[in-house]
């Protein structure tokens, strides 16, 4: 009896494990293997780390080295690279960066490759659909052609693959990171096609936006002038990157010619209002007559989505080429923005529009052959095949026509459906363009920064530059569309090739400034030029008011340190409530208004325009400009008030009508039989801004509570995401929203003896959620510190005080 009830026993002990080894499908998603996931030996428990840190080995093998490696890893976990060839610490930095963010890499390469739903299922289906119908695979195919042009190039980028590679193989499942255990799934081989796609990846975050249908519908509802009035392409308060000095007086283009536009297809078609995605970053060289040590500074905060793990992976490559600090971009060898022993760059977004739609004109009824001049043209079939977690594979076959991807021709009553999609990152790139940012690792002049960032193409990027030998400088990089007047600004007609870009703006044409009188360069986002410039560009990305400030503040910089740039870039200051709160409370009818909100009236007065974390007077500001912006362009809005039908001015626009035509029609609402002025819509808003609060008293509060950061998880694990109360506003040089904001703030002085850097990210060099050092930067930068960063020439000047592990690679 005791036998049967053991074989009873094992029988149902051996079922449960079996079950519990089986991912468990859960409407859209998929339970990860619970057996394996809570295993002792393999499981989740492999990945907690002691709280000194990740084990680092002491000697490893790696293939392919010509060398011996030596890593010196510093007490931030910063990997101090010293190698004799730049071959072997290239194929060093893909070994450590697998080892700390392979999970990182794997989940940005699947998003551009269109094969998150391998992993996540069909929740992800649309999302990778639109990824392969917008072209990125593609793109990044074109790409790799492009760089397999250059022998040198693909030598090192493969030697980092390799690299890669070499942690990946030698992992066995109890040491895959932690997302894989959970996901339910295991890494896959790198090869240079996935960090083709992480570029891509980057592009599409970019430059892959356009407001082409709306602007479209939007000037065929309300008529050119209307159109004219309210959506104007320059703000003349703003201050661009390269002002107009007579340096284009020679070059000659006719911008007269009117590309053709194309009907939409839909007078209507209302749109997901979203919040605005601030993608603006800050950047800014002074020289040394600005400086308190007389030598150049350079200073940078890229704005992106804040996640965890963090975007940028802060390392030091020391080579007999090279010697030089900065951040890398997971999955590309070199590194971004950074500093050597000679120069030091940063990088902004330029923001120019580089991508149109071309309405087809098609000669068949299955849309398999289109006009162009009156010549006829096949389309060409991309068959994607999308695996989907527990289901069949999807296949999709997309047509492309010479303008590019038919991206919406699967979606019948899509008024883009019979459009083409043309994005200058489709194109094939300059051969050396993966080896842009190492030959800046190399540069050591103005002439080496100018070559290197030639090669560059997408997105293009505000390039400022400070040099030891005493030269600042900025330059608009990249390929950008040379258009015609409004070309790209509505949906062009693709049935003649007259509406095609005529090529790129050359280089030498290219918005640059070196060495200025003023004795500063600088870039927020704004405009590039001024109207006078002869090449006509697009956007509604462009930022009207941090660059008015960074002027401002840079204009009057004297005797600058470390600590005066850090308070530029921690200011909380915006230009845009400075610019409309004083036209808003003119407006004002307070006679409406109760003792409650006299009081609040009072207050907004005396309020500095600072958005600081302890201030319970912005909230007030914020919901009360923003309910009057919304109440303004009601006209624009479906019925139910939540979609956009219509493009929305910019609120510098309305700002601007707030003062100077209060009684513009706009301000009546269309829903009341009396016609409205701006006074009275603001004083509505503002009736309406303390009901707001009335109703929802928790949000009386300051603007950290009221309007907190959140650094998420790649995954959205809430477990693995943080929230921190910082000030801050989209407007401010403090450039914060609910999701984005400064994901790496740097400053480096070039002094003559030595270079000396300081920085900070918001999170930490590990993608470990059971590591210590996965987000210990966080609280230093929530609270405006930074972190001296170690630049030894050689190995033996690291401090040995902040040394936390030595490993050394050698030969297979």
């Amino acid at each position: 009896m005791r036998g049967l009830f053991f074989f009873v026993s094992l029988a149902a002990v051996s079922g449960y494990i079996g079950l519990l080894s089986i991912s468990i499908p859960l409407g859209q998603q998929h339970l990860p293997a619970l057996g394996d996931f809570f295993n002792p030996f393999s499981g989740f428990w492999q990945n907690a780390e002691p709280a000194t840190g990740p084990p680092i080995p002491r000697e490893v093998k790696l293939t392919g080295l010509r060398g011996k490696v030596e890593v010196v890893y510093d007490d931030m976990l910063v990997p101090h690279i010293f190698a004799e060839h730049l071959e072997d610490a290239l194929r060093a930095q893909g070994y450590i960066t697998a080892q700390h963010r392979l999970w990182q890499m794997d989940l940005t390469a699947r998003r551009a490759a269109g094969r998150l739903s391998e992993v996540f299922g069909t929740r992800a289906l649309e999302l990778d659909r639109l990824a392969r119908r917008r072209g990125l695979p593609f793109a990044a195919e074109n790409a790799l052609r492009g760089w397999r042009r250059s022998p040198e190039g693909m030598r090192l980028l493969e030697a980092y693959c390799e690299g890669v590679n070499a942690w990946i193989k030698q992992l066995k499942p109890a040491n895959y990171p932690l997302e894989f255990k959970l996901l339910g799934y295991k890494p896959e081989p790198w090869s240079p096609l996935k960090t083709a796609l992480i570029v891509e990846n980057m592009a599409e975050t970019l430059c892959g936006g356009e407001n082409d249908l709306l602007a479209t519908v939007t000037l065929e509802t309300l008529g050119r002038k209307t159109f004219d009035h309210l959506y104007p392409e320059w703000n003349s308060r703003q201050k661009p990157i390269v002002s107009d000095t007579g340096q284009w007086r020679n070059i000659q283009r006719d911008l007269n010619h009117q590309p053709a536009l194309s009907h939409s297809s839909s007078s209507f078609f209302p749109i997901v209002e979203k919040e605005p995605i601030l993608l603006g970053s800050n950047n800014w060289a002074v020289a040394g007559t600005k400086t308190q040590s007389g030598a150049p500074m350079l200073c940078n905060d890229p704005h992106l989505t804040l996640s965890l793990p963090s975007i940028w992976f802060q390392l030091h490559i020391c080579t007999p080429e090279v010697n030089c600090y900065g951040v890398s971009l997971q999955g590309i060898p070199g590194i971004i923005i950074g500093f050597n022993e000679h120069i030091a760059w940063a990088v902004t977004n330029a923001g120019h529009d580089v991508a149109d739609w071309y309405r087809i004109r098609w000669v068949d009824s299955a849309r398999t052959r289109y006009q162009i001049d009156e010549k006829e043209f096949p389309i060409t079939w991309r068959v994607e095949r999308i695996a989907v977690r527990g289901q069949e594979t999807i296949i999709d076959s997309v047509r492309y026509t010479r303008w590019g991807p038919v991206t919406y021709d699967n979606q019948p009553d899509h008024p883009l459906r019979d459009c083409a999609f043309r994005w200058v990152t489709h194109d094939e790139p300059s051969p050396n363009e993966m080896r842009t940012f190492l030959f800046l690792c190399a540069a050591k002049t103005y002439e080496d920064y100018r070559k290197a960032i030639a090669y560059y193409h997408a997105p293009a990027q505000n390039f400022a530059f400070a040099s030891r030998q005493g030269d600042i400088a900025i330059t608009v990089q990249g390929k950008l569309p040379a258009r015609n007047r409004e070309q790209g600004r509505f949906i062009l007609e693709g049935s003649s090739s007259a509406n095609a870009w005529a090529g790129f703006i050359p280089d030498e044409h290219l918005p640059a400034l070196r060495s200025p009188q003023q004795a500063f360069v600088f870039s927020a986002n704004q405009h590039s030029t001024p109207p006078s410039y002869p090449y006509y560009y697009t956007s509604r990305d462009f930022d009207d008011y941090r660059g008015r400030r960074l002027y401002d503040r840079l204009r009057t910089l004297q005797r600058a340190n470390a600590d005066s740039m850090a308070r530029i870039q921690l200011d909380n200051f915006s230009q845009r409530a400075a610019d409309a709160l004083p036209i808003m409370l003119r407006l004002l009818d307070q006679h409406r208004l109760d003792a409650q909100g006299k009081q609040w009236v009072t207050e907004l007065k005396h309020w500095d325009y600072r958005y600081e974390s302890a201030s319970t007077i912005a909230p007030l500001y914020e919901v009360w400009f923003d309910t009057c912006y919304a109440l303004t362009w009601d006209e624009m809005m479906d019925s139910s008030g939540q979609k956009q039908r219509l493009l929305l001015p910019e609120r510098w626009r309305f700002i601007e009508l707030l003062e100077k035509a209060p009684t513009d029609p706009f301000f009546d609402r269309i829903s009341t039989p009396q016609r409205e002025t701006a006074s009275d819509i603001v004083t509505e808003a503002f009736l309406c801004m303390q009901r707001f609060f009335k109703t929802r008293p928790s949000q009386r509060t300051n603007w950290g509570k009221f309007r907190p950061v959140i650094i998420r998880h790649l995954a959205q694990i809430e477990a693995f995401s943080r929230h921190v109360e910082v000030g801050g506003h989209s407007t401010a040089l403090n450039a914060l929203s609910r999701t984005h904001g400064p994901s790496w703030r740097v400053i480096v002085e070039l002094g003559p003896d030595q270079v000396r850097a300081r920085g900070v990210y918001p999170g930490g060099q590990s993608g470990n959620p059971g590591s210590h050092f996965y987000d210990n930067f966080l609280d230093a930068w929530a609270q405006g510190h930074y972190y001296d960063l170690l630049f030894p020439k050689v190995l033996e000047d690291l401090p040995a005080n902040r040394l936390f592990a030595h490993q050394i690679l050698l030969p297979q």
